[in-house]
């Protein structure tokens, strides 16, 4: 449109388009700046309020004295409240060198940080965690989401052969890939679900699924068909894997980890290369969710195999203590419940319109 009507601006809407990514980086860098420039600044009091009371033998009550004093001076400017400033002297306490804020709790906001300083106490973990913000893009309800479901202690822990089926680095790569257990807490399963029930429920949530499974994961389909010599096979779960750019195949068990399961999944990866693979694409990666595994027999039942291949667990719901079980309502009666209090609304209804 632009270059019929300005015949002589013929590359317009390219330039016009550059500019406008222009301004949106130099907009994202300004408040990544300003960030910085925050943190460093809570830090900085932080570390002086450490050191007067170190030094000069004040107590705790100074702290909010500051707070007053402060916020009488700077009554437009949020962030001296007491309460923050007790983040202010924990966070220089955790993080005494100032290159940190530099390289890593200056490149999240501040109540991220405060999340980390009250939920994760190990500093490697902290660590970790702002590398991971960083790397994801994480929003404060995620941060707090990952650090409940003990992200860290799953991550890279599930049973594999990459170290011998892959090359390196793409071998520590797919392991740091695969979580163990996986957390599907936001699906409601009975104890009799099948492997398709657990399948639809998790396409349905496909969004949670995603975020339980990790940044690079490309949903290509469910139940995905492919031919080998004129049979049709079908995998439960077909992902494409930006990062590590291959195709990753998820085959759902509600059962523990059967030996066999591992021949099954070597067939299909061996298949997906053959058939679906880009000859620029990394080996096709398998992993196995059962609901359970002996962690020997599935060493073991990869130790032969030739495909690259996890074994893993989900968790689905919140175990329920069995002390608890006795005296918590089941679904069943639940729903007989909400069944004869909606009955009973209908029949209060036409009355209630009468008064």
């Amino acid at each position: 449109m632009t270059d019929s009507l300005f015949p002589e601006l013929s590359n317009y809407d390219a330039f016009l388009n550059m500019l406008k990514q222009r301004v949106r980086t130099a907009q994202m860098r300004a408040a990544l700046a300003v960030n910085q420039e925050l943190v460093l600044l809570y830090w900085q009091i932080g570390k002086e309020i450490l050191q007067r009371q170190q030094d000069e033998g004040w107590g705790t009550k100074v702290i909010e004295r500051i707070a007053k004093d402060l916020k009488r001076e700077f009554p437009d400017i949020k962030g001296f409240s007491r309460t923050n400033l007790l983040y202010m002297r924990a966070f220089a306490s955790a993080y005494p060198d100032e290159s940190f804020v530099h390289q890593l709790g200056g490149q999240i906001p501040w109540r991220h940080n405060c999340v980390l300083l009250d939920r994760v106490k190990v500093p490697e973990q902290q660590v970790w965690y702002i590398q991971q913000t960083i790397e994801n893009g994480w929003s404060r309800a995620i941060l707090e989401m990952q650090i409940e479901s003990r992200l860290y202690e799953r991550q890279g822990s599930a049973v594999t052969n990459f170290g011998q089926t892959l090359p390196k680095p793409q071998s520590d790569l797919a392991q740091q890939l695969i979580k163990d257990p996986y957390n599907f807490d936001f699906l409601t399963l009975t104890q009799e679900a099948q492997e398709r029930d657990l399948e639809r429920a998790l396409v349905d949530r496909i969004r949670d699924f995603l975020l339980e499974l990790g940044t690079g994961f490309s949903f290509v389909g469910s139940q995905y068909p492919i031919e080998v010599s004129g049979q049709e096979y079908r995998l439960d779960l077909l992902f494409y894997h930006l990062k590590l750019r291959c195709f990753v195949i998820i085959e759902l068990k509600m059962v523990e980890f059967q030996p066999e399961f591992s021949g099954k999944m070597n067939f299909y990866v061996s298949a997906v290369n053959a058939i679906l693979r880009h000859p620029d694409d990394q080996p096709t990666i398998g992993i196995i969710l059962c609901k359970s595994k002996n962690k020997t027999v599935a060493e073991l039942a990869l130790q032969g195999m030739t495909q690259p291949i996890g074994v893993s667990t989900h968790r689905i719901g919140r175990d329920v203590p069995e002390q608890l079980k006795s005296i918590l309502p089941m679904v069943e009666q639940l729903e007989m419940e909400l069944d004869t209090a909606a009955a009973e609304l209908e029949r209060q209804e036409p009355s209630r319109i009468a008064d």
